[in-house]
């Protein structure tokens, strides 16, 4: 009798994802999800789901305009589910159940969290749970009477609806009129404390669980946070820095300054995977499009909110570079020696990305006729889930969207996840072949 094959563990995080998107399409073709009362398309209702489930951010209908207060529901409980991610909310429920939770599910918390060992991950999924709580709940606080005084009492449900969006690196928003569609947070583009907060929201979503459990442990004792927490850390500080001050010099030389300052940080915080924007990306120098695509497709950390290739894969490509540069035989961080096999992984998910987002945007290109500069902005803000936009879009066809959709989902679900899943049994070792050199560069 043959033996039943198990799911790997990177299989059933693929298919948790796969499964969350295919409900929610299903939930928002509903008359109830829409504001007029009518079935939206398949396709337009997938393409929603799966930016929501993906946490990317990029639309074909206005949010607040087109979707229902039901529809907006099932979209952010989409942005909640796939920020967190669908493993974790399933560990979530089985914890309010009392249920015992099994070695093997421990094993795919594990990885879908990134964390280095089994042993106390149910106690590190607690922790990250509560806190999201703690700090989505604090954002929507501090948001509301700014979004009261506009709005009214829908200011209410706005306040939640951006701090969860925000935290969870989706750029989702409820700004939207019948005048003014898409507009994110331009009208905000002043505003301190609206500003400040979803800045800090998405930093602190896409830090990393990891990062915050080195924080609670040893406070303000760098020295003995771990290589990962370090690593992505700087690698944040210096990626908020140096663009802030690229933008601040490159564009908005006409606006006051405590209101360019606001521009330049927000710009270079939304484009590692959090898709709002106080600025027009439409109408910056080319430049600066160039720039935000890098930033775009270095995304935030393992094991958070965010997307993208991850700050610690660059950071271990760039650590390899000055190991060649220095003749170094191992790469090192930080007076640490990094595995050849985590290299090479960095390396792989690096290709990984750069391929789908330059063939993604050869084939929107060619089929749509538009900019390939634009559609390269397009391809990195969705394989980056990013999920900002020059406006192209909307306007896309089927085709063009689905490869989209294909984009995001696989820029969510991760690289390795993806070789992993395809590639998955144990691993073979076979006898090494012949030696021969061979030269490069």
């Amino acid at each position: 009798m043959a033996t039943k094959r198990r799911l790997s563990t990177f299989q059933t995080i693929l298919l948790g994802f796969a499964g969350l998107v295919l409900f929610g399409a299903f939930l928002l073709m509903l008359p109830i999800s829409s504001a007029e009362g009518k079935i939206t398309p398949f396709d337009e209702a997938f393409f929603t789901a799966t930016s929501a489930g993906c946490v990317t951010g990029l639309i074909v209908h206005d949010t607040a305009t087109y979707w229902s207060y039901f529809g907006q529901a099932v979209i952010l409980i989409l942005i909640q589910i796939g920020g967190l991610g669908v493993v974790t909310m399933a560990a979530f429920f089985s914890l309010l159940s009392g249920r015992k939770i099994s070695l093997m599910q421990r094993s795919t918390m594990q990885e879908a969290l990134s964390a280095h060992q089994v042993g106390g991950i149910v106690k590190l999924t607690r922790f990250i749970l509560i806190t999201t709580g703690i700090i989505e709940v604090t954002g929507a606080l501090i948001m509301m009477p700014s979004f009261i005084m506009r709005f009214g009492a829908r200011g209410i449900w706005m306040s939640f609806f951006h701090s969860i969006s925000a935290f969870c690196n989706a750029g989702f928003d409820l700004m939207g009129t019948p005048d003014g569609k898409f507009q994110s947070l331009t009208s905000f583009a002043g505003d301190p404390v609206i500003n400040i907060t979803i800045m800090l929201l998405i930093i602190i979503g896409g830090i990393g669980f990891l990062t915050w459990n080195d924080i609670r442990t040893y406070k303000h004792k760098l020295t003995r946070y771990s290589l990962q927490s370090k690593i992505v850390l700087i690698m944040t500080a210096f990626l908020i820095v140096l663009p802030a001050i690229y933008f601040f010099f490159a564009e908005y030389s006409s606006e006051p300054v405590g209101r360019r300052i606001l521009l330049s940080l927000f710009q270079t915080v939304t484009t590692r995977t959090a898709g709002f924007n106080t600025g027009d990306f439409g109408s910056m120098k080319g430049a600066t499009l160039g720039l935000t695509i890098a930033l775009m497709l270095t995304g935030g950390a393992t094991g958070s909110t965010a997307g993208g290739m991850k700050t610690t894969t660059l950071a271990v490509l760039i650590a390899n570079v000055f190991s060649v540069f220095s003749r170094k035989e191992d790469t090192q961080l930080f007076g640490r020696r990094i595995d050849s096999g985590v290299v090479r992984n960095a390396a792989t998910i690096f290709m990984m990305y750069i391929t789908l987002f330059f063939a993604g945007a050869v084939a929107i290109s060619f089929i749509e006729g538009i900019s390939f500069q634009k559609c390269l902005f397009e391809t990195a803000s969705a394989v980056g889930t990013v999920g900002l936009t020059v406006g192209i879009t909307p306007n896309l066809g089927i085709i063009s969207r689905f490869i989209i959709v294909i984009l995001m989902f696989l820029g969510r679900v991760g690289g390795l996840t993806i070789i992993f899943s395809a590639f998955s049994g144990p691993a073979r070792n076979f006898s090494k072949a012949p030696l021969e050199k061979i030269t490069v560069g």
